[in-house]
């Protein structure tokens, strides 16, 4: 019995990817995944989530995870579709996964309708979808871990070149970088996305 266990990180953020990761392994393993200290991303600090990455991927059959990029982000937003967008991802990790039943954190309000729109999309799949998976379910739990870790590489490769701060619209630094790279550019970089209404605003008074 292969069970999957899917997540996203960096959907609120102004900058940087959306992350889609997904692990499937056999329901007898589980266990391992709990013994390992595995739960919600949220509540591991950066430097246990990295060794817990490492750890997953020896446990786990097989995984997958996926970067969305602000443009793909944007032309979703546009269409008011940004859970389609999800929807369709999730429903690519379990097409390539191929699991018995795929437990999925779901972003959309209401879950079920979204469970249903990734099996659709995944060729009637079994997708059991909830609210705060990662925090009630070990694999989703695991992926929500391999979804933050790589989202977190990607903002670090920025940070080489950009101090940009966390790329939270709350984040004074984020805002401050945006604004002060649209002043002398007249144009946003790549990563930002257009379609934020922060993003938007800076662009306005600017």
């Amino acid at each position: 019995m292969q069970i999957c266990g899917i997540d996203d990180a960096g959907r609120g953020p102004m900058l940087g990817p959306l992350v889609i990761a997904g692990i499937s392994l056999d329901k007898k393993k589980l266990k391992k995944l709990t013994l390992l200290g595995v739960k919600d991303s949220k509540k591991l600090s950066p430097k246990l989530r990295e060794s817990l990455y490492k750890k997953i991927i020896e446990i786990v059959d097989d995984y997958y995870v996926a970067k969305i990029s602000p443009k793909s982000i944007d032309a979703s937003v546009k269409k008011h579709c940004l859970n389609g967008l999800e929807a369709k991802y999730m429903a690519k990790v379990v097409s390539k996964l191929n699991p018995d039943i795929s437990y999925v954190d779901s972003c959309d309000v209401n879950p079920k309708r979204f469970g249903k729109e990734i099996s659709r999309l995944s060729d009637n799949h079994k997708i059991k979808s909830y609210h705060r998976a990662d925090s009630r379910f070990v694999v989703v739990s695991a992926a929500s871990i391999l979804a933050k870790v790589t989202r977190d590489r990607a903002i670090a490769r920025l940070r080489k070149e950009h101090d940009l701060g966390s790329g939270y619209p709350s984040d004074s630094v984020t805002v401050k970088f945006v604004t002060k790279y649209y002043k002398k550019n007249h144009k946003m970089p790549s990563f930002v996305r257009k379609s934020w209404k922060p993003v938007q605003r800076i662009i306005e008074n600017n």
